[in-house]
């Protein structure tokens, strides 16, 4: 199984990298560059009264690079986090890179039904991190077609964990703009639910970012964007609330397009 799910992450990557140049189609491609900051981080207390972790602060920088085709998609971020105060020069560096190739395009039939505008073959990779996480993923993904997103999309997967016990895991990410007046805002983000296992415990994050369109101003929509994110992560990494509460943060954030 260990050797499946990691043959499907390469065929994933595989079917990205090498699709004909006569046949594929580029829809789009970005980059990004946000830094966020709050005091409201959680970390581990490894407290023998078990009376969960603490706050801290940290900034974080993070780049971010996505691409959309006619045989799928692919999306890439790696953070940096430096700590400040009581936990300065902890900082960790984690990466995820989720590539995504279309049923449709691989079947060559339209699999869309319904409010469901394809059947995806889904993969991530995700590396280091505070708890130095090397995992690979593989599962099926479905894009949704709902008015007035730029998109919908829900992926569940089976993760191989290489420090823990395996799991599964659903993903939710959407994008939905709306404006008020002249001002143009954006309502992004994830949800992720994992599965509880024999040695860890189910954990759920909720992180929608709130952004407005700074660069619209001055004729320049989409580049320049502030606004904040909420996090909620229920039993972070996995662990329960005697080495570390629910993280509840809000964190300012500057987000820059190229």
């Amino acid at each position: 199984m260990n050797a499946l799910r990691k043959t499907l992450i390469a065929s994933c990557v595989a079917a990205a990298s090498f699709a004909p140049a006569a046949h594929a189609e580029k829809f789009f491609g970005g980059s990004s560059i946000s830094i966020l900051h709050s005091n409201q981080y959680q970390g581990v207390q490894f407290d023998a009264g078990g009376n969960g972790g603490f706050e801290y602060e940290a900034t974080y920088f993070t780049f971010e690079n996505a691409t959309a085709h006619n045989w799928g998609s692919t999306f890439f971020f790696i953070d940096r986090d430096q700590g400040q105060g009581s936990v300065e020069g902890a900082d960790n560096v984690y990466g995820e890179f989720a590539p995504n190739v279309s049923g449709s395009w691989l079947t060559g039939k339209d699999l869309s039904f319904g409010p469901i505008k394809d059947v995806r073959l889904a993969a991530q990779y995700e590396f280091g991190g505070g708890t130095q996480v090397n995992n690979y993923m593989g599962g099926i993904g479905l894009a949704w077609d709902i008015p007035g997103f730029m998109y919908f999309n829900t992926s569940v997967y089976y993760v191989d964990n290489e420090q823990v016990a395996d799991e599964k895991q659903l993903t939710v990410t959407w994008a939905y703009p709306f404006d008020i007046g002249a001002a143009k805002f954006l309502i992004d983000g994830y949800i992720d639910w994992t599965s509880a296992e024999s040695d860890h415990k189910s954990e759920f994050q909720f992180t929608p970012q709130v952004k407005m369109d700074v660069g619209n101003f001055w004729g320049s929509p989409g580049v320049l964007y502030a606004g904040v994110e909420y996090q909620y992560w229920n039993n972070k990494y996995g662990l329960g609330d005697t080495l570390m509460d629910d993280q509840s943060s809000v964190s300012a954030l500057v987000k820059f397009h190229f």
